[in-house]
């Protein structure tokens, strides 16, 4: 109990002090964060982390496709869940997945 009235006096002191800085605040907090944004060593930066992300992306995705083939997966995802193997039963179908032997 002692940890909620805490964090309700935190959010309303918060709330407080936010409504004092009012918007002017606010609109200061932004262009300082669009300034930074728009900066030429932001942008260059941001464009070599997204190249090494695509790099890393792509030697990741042949890795795993050379551990787990596609089509094992798609095999894997296709197969029907347990409430669906059980209405197949109910219903009179077989009930068996791919590469499930019939019964």
């Amino acid at each position: 109990m002692r940890y909620r009235i805490t964090f309700a006096a935190g959010l309303a002191v918060g709330y407080v002090l936010g409504a004092k800085a009012g918007k002017a605040r606010y609109e200061q907090i932004a262009r300082a964060a669009r300034r930074i944004g728009e900066s030429p060593a932001v942008q260059e930066t941001a464009g070599l982390v997204g190249a090494q992300v695509s790099t890393a992306s792509k030697a990741i995705r042949v890795k795993v496709g050379e551990k787990i083939p596609v089509a094992s997966v798609r095999d894997f995802l296709a197969r029907p869940t347990e409430e669906e193997r059980a209405e197949m039963r109910d219903s009179g179908l077989n009930g068996a997945g791919p590469g499930e032997p019939t019964r």
